[in-house]
């Protein structure tokens, strides 16, 4: 049976080298330019805030997503955010976004950052209906094969103790 069709107990754990090679599969199949292995090794080394979104107890957990997101002074800018595929469209990008926040208010920042592709829709419009804004324009952000680049649009949600 496809779990995608029944209701799930999901947790947050942290991401840990054991569930690279998950992630990796997870993008790879998510994305047409994934992030590469390396960049999620680099992610962790740097000490970013990388949590996965799981469902079922090892050794049989299934991964239904994870984000990545790095703190500055004041801020903390989301790197990566990815739904796995078979449960895209089920409302777990905003569950992994409301935890981004609770723990970037609890870091003292005023400010969650991101960029999106402009041609990913379906990513803006959660986004928006997050509460972001549109902010900026990265111009050729984003490779886009054959030597071609796409604009990013940056966005921004203000973390207010009661958005």
């Amino acid at each position: 049976m496809n779990a995608a069709l029944h209701p799930l107990e999901a947790q947050f754990e942290a991401l840990t080298p054991d569930w690279l090679d998950a992630v990796v599969r997870v993008e790879s199949s998510a994305y047409a330019h994934p992030w590469k292995q390396n960049n999620f090794t680099d992610s962790l080394a740097s000490g970013y805030q990388a949590q996965l979104l799981t469902a079922g107890t090892p050794p049989n957990a299934e991964l239904l997503g994870y984000f990545v997101a790095m703190k500055g002074v004041d801020e903390v800018h989301l790197l990566n955010i990815t739904v796995a595929p078979a449960y895209q469209g089920q409302g777990w990008a905003p569950v992994m976004l409301e935890a981004l926040v609770i723990w970037a208010r609890g870091q003292g920042a005023h400010w969650l950052w991101l960029e999106v592709r402009v041609g990913n829709a379906r990513a803006k419009a959660v986004y928006e209906r997050f509460g972001f804004s549109q902010v900026g324009v990265r111009r050729n952000y984003y490779p886009a094969g054959d030597d071609a680049r796409e604009d990013a649009l940056v966005m921004s949600l203000a973390l207010q103790p009661n958005r």
